[in-house]
């Protein structure tokens, strides 16, 4: 193992300063932002994906997914000339030094395994077309032994002349903050057992290194462990505050100021420290999934992680019977107005969140629900077709018997709390973010407040 620069230094600066040609294979949230930040750093970007339409979108400048600042960055360097997109996976690779595979990897709904089947497609269409030693990386989040897959297929098609070396290069993006996290991320690891492709990565990189930002260099199985490993410990982390709230409920204790004495402490940390309804999102669901299938394949019971997994399943049926309990018990032709549907602020992703169970079991206890989500999010329509959706808070809100705050977008505390709670029918704010401070709500006109894991107010 290998942590840079001081375990071991940069190559020299001039080589470090090298711009780097590659092909980013999939424009998908992580490929689209990764390639955007690589022409940041200086590279020569390509980004391909079959799909005509977003190709032409993005040419376009309209950009497919909601993440702060990305458009921006995506134009100015469509214009500076170091990102390009194409729909031709051949001719975009080659000539390359590297190509990114960022494929989607999801779940099978049968078996929760990650369906690895567009990596390993890529992999044979970027093996064929290459004419040059090129270091293919994976850059989807893949279960351990992926890349030795990967490493494989391209032996059977790659005809190049020098071959090619395969590496992991995990990507640890938050939604809502990308960019943030890759220009000033905590780690970038690099699973590979070639060093002349390693050197090229540290080539890559160099401009955050030179920010004293840590270079892991590890076998292949450790770098896709360290993904795994990090979401699954994550989404532990996520779950025991959650119930850790709960029993603040019980005991009369106030879960913000608990969970801030814990983060004191610097072998726990403050981060991820946040209760809310649950987790969900693109993926700690479906990583804490993928791993516990290998470790059960390998008959390595992962006991912590399944029992994370169950707790937030049931966590999210559980925000729907405290909506009920809040609400009188009957909801019956009540009308729920609610803040937020993506699985968190910050983004237009849909993808497991908790509004897709909550909801519909609202409905299904006979209650209308309103809906507002300032990204407007297009998956919405159709994975909530029983919600009704509003382009404003307040329209949501007008004769409401609640507001359930359920994501925790930021530009909700700059609303008009007074002018939401003066069009409700019965002006009670139930916070599964605590987004709210509980004297504020009451002050803008809300009767009752409840958050989680403290004291209800006004009841």
């Amino acid at each position: 193992m290998i942590i840079g620069p001081v375990a071991n230094p940069p190559l020299n600066r001039a080589a470090e300063s090298m711009s780097v040609k590659i092909a980013m294979i999939g424009v998908g949230y992580v490929g689209l932002v990764t390639g955007a930040c690589l022409a940041d750093l200086g590279h020569q970007v390509i980004c391909v994906d079959k799909d005509v339409a977003k190709i032409e979108s993005i040419k376009q400048g309209v950009i497919p997914i909601y993440e702060p600042g990305l458009d921006q960055l995506v134009a100015k360097h469509i214009a500076s000339g170091r990102l390009q997109f194409s729909t031709d996976v051949a001719s975009s690779v080659r000539g390359r030094e590297v190509v990114f595979i960022a494929v989607g990897t999801p779940s099978s709904k049968e078996t929760g395994r990650a369906d690895l089947g567009y990596v390993h497609a890529a992999a044979r269409e970027v093996g064929a077309a290459l004419d040059r030693f090129t270091v293919v990386v994976t850059k989807s989040t893949v279960p351990v032994g992926t890349n030795r897959k990967v490493a494989a297929i391209l032996s059977q098609v790659v005809t190049a002349p020098g071959g090619f070396a395969v590496a992991s290069n995990p990507e640890f993006l938050r939604e809502g903050a990308a960019i943030s996290d890759f220009m000033e991320p905590t780690r970038v690891v690099v699973g590979c057992e070639n060093e002349a492709a390693i050197a090229t990565m540290r080539r890559i990189y160099a401009p955050l290194s030179a920010k004293n930002t840590p270079f892991l260099a590890t076998a292949i199985e450790t770098a896709e462990m360290i993904k795994y490993a990090s979401n699954a410990f994550l989404a532990v982390k996520v779950t025991f505050i959650n119930e850790i709230s709960d029993l603040c409920e019980a005991v009369g204790a106030d879960i913000t100021a608990v969970a801030l004495g814990m983060g004191l402490d610097h072998r726990i940390g403050p981060a991820s420290l946040r209760v809310g309804p649950g987790w969900g999102g693109s993926c700690l669901p479906k990583d804490t999934r993928a791993l516990e299938m290998t470790a059960r394949d390998l008959g390595v019971p992962l006991r912590v992680v399944e029992a994370a997994m169950q707790s937030n399943a049931d966590r999210k049926m559980e925000m729907a019977e405290r909506i009920k309990r809040i609400c009188g018990g009957d909801i019956e032709g009540k009308t729920i107005a609610v803040l937020g549907l993506t699985f968190k602020g910050q983004t237009d992703d849909m993808r497991e969140s908790p509004s897709l169970d909550i909801l519909p079991a609202l409905i299904r206890s006979g209650a209308k629900v309103h809906a507002f989500d300032p990204s407007n999010p297009h998956d919405a329509a159709w994975m909530l077709p029983d919600v009704k959706l509003f382009q404003t808070p307040e329209a949501a809100a007008e004769g409401a018997d609640a507001l359930v705050v359920l994501t925790d977008w930021m530009i909700f505390k700059s609303y008009d709390l007074a002018e939401i709670a003066r069009v409700m029918r019965d002006p009670t704010m139930i916070d599964l973010r605590n987004l709210y401070e509980a004297e504020a709500a009451q002050a803008a006109g809300f009767k009752r407040y409840i958050g989680l894991g403290t004291k209800p107010t006004g009841v």
